[in-house]
């Protein structure tokens, strides 16, 4: 049986490897890091996104989030809220902070964000994350570029 742990962990791998295979840079943070279980960058390093993932191994009708989440709504802070379904690919719902601040349900000491206020972001990768960018050592402004036959007449000077 999977306990609640390895359910996070794989969330956050899975969301790990998601935002890597569409070409941004990811570290994973240490565990004990507060709001943040992944760091995300462009290419060029020009926008960074601090991530917090939130998993559930089965379709929930919302997942539980923690109670500072009405007070972190920054615009580079994202939550991914992901449903694993079997061998199926999860649901990633793809939610900036703001959104979700806005739209925190409380009941007692649960606090919660509702999945039928996350279904319009199902997929969301691109509305949030845009494109990841040319690294730097791939990019080649014609500018900078300097002609081979300039490059052969230096050579030779």
């Amino acid at each position: 049986m999977v306990n609640r742990y390895q359910t996070g962990m794989q969330g956050v791998y899975l969301v790990a490897a998601e935002l890597t295979g569409r070409g941004f840079i990811v570290s994973v943070t240490s565990r004990n890091a507060f709001g943040a279980d992944l760091l995300v960058t462009r290419q060029g390093c020009e926008m960074t996104w601090s991530v917090q993932v939130k998993t559930n191994r089965q379709t929930p009708s919302y997942w539980l989030l923690n109670s500072h989440a009405q007070e972190m709504k920054y615009s580079s802070h994202i939550y991914v809220f992901v449903n694993l379904r079997g061998n199926d690919r999860p649901e990633y719902y793809v939610v900036k902070s703001e959104f979700v601040a806005k739209h925190v349900g409380v009941e007692g000491p649960w606090h919660w964000f509702g999945r039928t206020d996350a279904l319009p972001y199902l997929e969301g990768w691109d509305a949030v994350f845009g494109d990841p960018g040319t690294p730097p050592n791939q990019q080649h402004d014609s500018d900078d570029q300097i002609p081979n036959r300039e490059i052969a007449q230096l050579s030779r000077s």
